[in-house]
């Protein structure tokens, strides 16, 4: 095979060059990432190998990407993240390691996708700088020597990753998410009748479902359904979860049970009858529409569960307009 003569050139944009060779990554289904297990959470990237140079680049790539490619992941101080367990212990062995020699083309590209997971620990929550490496004569095939002849790895661009903490499930099913506001987790506390609806209105008005859906039992809301009810009857364990999730985003798309969706301009509290375990919380609430306001009674059925009031019903009352 023809060896050819490859130097280094600077790319402006920040993708990494070998010669006219740029190697870059993008998130392959960008979404929120958790701590969670590797097999559970993969944050997949899709790595592309462009040649733009007038002749063929040539590389091996390993059938075990881990002698191919690795990632190098930091914090925001610059600190680097441990490799997996599994990524160590596979480098160690003495085995063979099995390749193909892939041709590229002037002008054509070739891309694969792989795993964060599978190469940096991330075992805590935080915002990571993370850039891949591709060894294009493979990880284990690496030295002094070999680098200085052209087979130092190429490096790509840096992307920066995002891990929130883990999900906490609430007794729905539902997770509990993260505060946007202080990055923390969302925690149900034990606030009186008119503090938990004032929460809950309050949060409606900010736009901010996580709090409004907190103190909101979503099963005893589908169950106010007689054609729910009996559907959540005959599902199983995960048919009612998966019916608790798509409840939930349709009141986000005010698909179902619009009227409590609705963005109160302003609202106040009239009336609060409790007692042990149940209790109701009467609130007058304003709602702009076109040219006027519409001034509706809002009755919130709300019940304690584990010593924390939750909502489980409503009715509505139009009171006429202003």
């Amino acid at each position: 095979m023809k060896k050819y003569l490859l130097t280094v050139s600077l790319f402006f944009l920040g993708v990494g060059v070998f010669a006219q060779v740029s190697f870059s990554m993008r998130f392959y289904d960008k979404k929120v990432y958790y701590v969670q297990g590797s097999k559970d959470e993969p944050i997949r990237v899709l790595l592309t190998i462009a040649n733009n140079n007038p002749y063929p680049f040539y590389f091996k790539i390993a059938d075990d990407r881990a002698f191919s490619i690795d990632f190098d992941v930091r914090t925001t101080m610059n600190r680097p993240l441990p490799q997996t367990d599994l990524l160590l212990r596979k480098r160690a062995e003495s085995g063979q390691v099995y390749f193909r020699t892939v041709s590229i083309e002037p002008g054509e590209s070739f891309s694969f996708v792989e795993d964060i997971r599978e190469y940096a620990s991330l075992l805590n929550a935080g915002a990571f700088v993370v850039q891949a490496k591709l060894y294009p004569e493979l990880f284990k095939r690496v030295s002094s020597a070999a680098q200085q002849s052209g087979a130092s790895p190429i490096v790509s661009n840096r992307l920066i990753l995002n891990i929130r903490p883990p999900t906490v499930l609430g007794e729905d099913g539902v997770p509990v998410a993260m505060d946007v506001e202080t990055n923390a987790i969302l925690v149900r506390e034990k606030l009186s009748p008119d503090q938990m609806i004032t929460y809950v209105l309050t949060a409606r008005q900010k736009s901010q479902w996580e709090k409004f859906f907190l103190y909101m039992d979503l099963k005893s809301m589908i169950l106010r359904d007689d054609a729910r009810r009996r559907q959540w009857n005959t599902e199983s364990e995960e048919g009612r979860l998966k019916m608790l999730t798509r409840y939930r985003a349709e009141l986000q798309e005010s698909k179902v049970d619009g009227d409590i969706v609705v963005i109160p301009m302003k609202f106040d509290v009239q009336r609060v009858n409790y007692g042990v375990e149940e209790g109701t919380v009467v609130v007058l609430e304003w709602f702009q529409v076109g040219g006027y306001v519409e001034k509706k009674q809002y009755t919130y059925n709300i019940q304690r569960q584990e010593d924390v009031w939750m909502i489980v019903n409503y009715t509505v009352q139009n009171l006429g307009t202003e």
